[in-house]
């Protein structure tokens, strides 16, 4: 039975890509020929539009056809079903077998941490780890590279290329123009 639990999910995403491809890109009525409207969709509602009535050569509207399969709604395309965590406590929280956990965006480097050793333990999938790593990758080089800084003694002096000065056109004072 857990076979199929997982399998479910993974047929769904199948199905949602596969609705995907069909799916027209829905345009703004007649965004194509007035620079003033953009791309974006928005719903047509004037009486005589020709794209509410859904006449035939105009573009598609929106519509609840184009919904993928209910089983899929809400999955990240790794099957799981995404929860945000703010903290460790919120990983005990999360179903490892369906769950996936995402790291807010407004928690810090140590808390990070923290919620990565409690996903660690027990074994939670987290979608955006990615950018946990480089972030982490960063603070570590921080102190190597203190390290290998040499000290003023060492150092050896710099000079700067100097460049060559433009000549300055001085301005005319009362003075010099009563001299000439």
């Amino acid at each position: 039975m857990a076979e199929r639990k997982v399998s479910l999910p993974q047929k769904a995403l199948k199905a949602r890509k596969r609705a995907k491809k069909k799916k027209p890109e829905f345009v703004r009525s007649e965004s194509w020929r007035y620079i003033k409207f953009s791309k974006s969709w928005r719903r047509p509602r004037g009486l005589d539009n020709k794209m509410r009535r859904k006449i035939k050569g105009w573009p598609p509207t929106v519509s609840v056809g184009y919904k993928g399969p209910k089983a899929a709604r809400g999955l990240h395309p790794s099957g799981y079903r995404e929860v945000l965590v703010h903290n460790a406590e919120e990983i005990s929280k999360i179903d490892s077998k369906t769950q996936a956990g995402r790291i807010a965006h407004t928690v810090g480097k140590k808390k990070r941490v923290q919620i990565i050793a409690e996903a660690k333990k027990r074994k939670v999938f987290i979608l955006n780890l990615n950018l946990v790593k480089e972030s982490a990758e960063k603070g570590e080089e921080k102190p190597e590279e203190a390290e290998e800084k040499p000290t003023e003694k060492q150092k050896k002096p710099v000079k700067k290329a100097e460049k060559p000065k433009k000549p300055r056109k001085k301005a005319k004072t009362e003075e010099g123009a009563k001299k000439e």
